[in-house]
C-alpha cells in the first residue's frame, strides 16, 4: 500500500508559477513511475506528466510541454511539478499517482494504482 500526499496548490495570477509536491509513504518509491494528472470542473481527468523511477525519462501532455517540469527526489520519496507561465485553462485539481512499473511513464490513468487526494490550482485571468 502506498499513500500519497500532494501540496503546493493555490491561487496564482496568469503568467505566474507554482510548484506542486507529492510525498509518498509505503512501498519502494524509486521503483515507481510517478504521474501527475488534473481534473478541471466538468471535465474528465487528464494526463499532465510522468517520470520514470530513476528520473531519466519523462513524458508531458502537449498542453503543458515547455511550461511544466516534472522531477523527483528519491531520497525524499517526493515528486514535483514545476508549473510556469500558468494559464487560466490550467485551473484544476491536480493529482499525483503511482504506477508500479518502473519504466512505463504511461499516460493512461488505468496504469496507475495509487492516487493522492488532490490539490487545487486556480489561475486567475
Amino acid at each position: 500500500q502506498v499513500q500519497l500526499v500532494e501540496s503546493g496548490g493555490g491561487l496564482v495570477q496568469g503568467g505566474g508559477s507554482l510548484r506542486l509536491s507529492c510525498t509518498a509513504s509505503g512501498g519502494t518509491f524509486s521503483m515507481y513511475t510517478m504521474g501527475w494528472f488534473r481534473q478541471a470542473p466538468g471535465k474528465e481527468r487528464e494526463f499532465v506528466a510522468s517520470i520514470s523511477g530513476s528520473g531519466r525519462r519523462t513524458r508531458y501532455a502537449d498542453s503543458v510541454k515547455g511550461r511544466f517540469t516534472i522531477s523527483r527526489d528519491n531520497a525524499k520519496s517526493t515528486v514535483y511539478l514545476q508549473m510556469n507561465s500558468l494559464k487560466f485553462e490550467d485551473t484544476a485539481v491536480y493529482f499525483c499517482a503511482v504506477d508500479r512499473n518502473t519504466f512505463s511513464i504511461a499516460e493512461d490513468e488505468l496504469r496507475y494504482e495509487y492516487w493522492g487526494q488532490g490539490t487545487q490550482v486556480t489561475v486567475s485571468s
